[in-house]
C-alpha cells in the first residue's frame, strides 16, 4: 500500500503542531521547515481543519494549533480522511469494479485483509505516539531556527 504525499504532508503537519504545542506555526513557517510547497500545504492544512485536527487563526498572533489533543489524534483515522481512495486494485472500487474472475478471484480477499491489518495498525497509534522524541523532532526534522518574519 502507498500513501499519498497529501497525507505525508497532513501527517507532517500535526507532528510539527504536536512538537510545539505552545505556538502558533503559519503554513509558511511550516513549509519551510520540511522544504515543501507553501501552496500545497495550505491546501492539506485547509482539509485537516475541516476534519476537526487543526485550528486556524488569523490576525496578528495567528497561525495554527491543534484541535485536538495528540493523544486523541489516531493515525488510522486520519489516513482514512486523508486518503479517499484507499482502493489498492481496480476491483474494489465500488463503481467501477469490473473484473472477467472476480466471481472466482480470491486476491481481492487477501488484498482486503492486508489492507484491514495496515489500517488496523495505525489505529494502534495516536499522534502522541509519533512525537515522543520531541526535542529530536525539533532539532533534526523541524529546524529550530525561527519563523521568517511577516508570515
Amino acid at each position: 500500500m502507498r500513501l499519498t504525499v497529501y497525507t505525508d504532508y497532513a501527517l507532517r503537519v500535526l507532528m510539527y503542531l504536536a512538537v510545539r504545542p505552545t505556538e502558533r506555526p503559519t503554513i509558511a513557517g511550516i513549509a519551510a521547515g520540511y522544504g515543501i510547497s507553501r501552496n500545497h500545504l495550505m491546501k492539506v492544512v485547509h482539509e485537516l481543519g475541516r476534519g476537526g485536527y487543526v485550528e486556524t487563526l488569523r490576525g496578528k498572533g495567528g497561525g495554527l494549533a491543534l484541535a485536538r489533543r495528540a493523544e486523541d489524534i489516531v493515525l488510522g483515522e486520519v489516513i482514512r480522511h486523508t486518503e479517499p481512495d484507499l482502493a489498492l486494485v481496480p476491483c474494489f472500487d465500488p463503481v467501477n469494479a469490473a473484473c472477467a474472475i472476480s466471481s472466482a478471484c480470491r486476491l481481492r480477499g487477501a488484498l482486503h485483509q492486508a489492507q484491514a491489518a495496515f489500517l488496523q495498525v495505525l489505529d494502534g497509534y495516536t499522534l502522541a505516539d509519533l512525537v515522543e522524541n520531541r526535542g529530536a523532532l525539533a532539532e533534526a526534522l523541524l529546524r529550530t531556527q525561527p519563523e521568517p518574519a511577516g508570515n
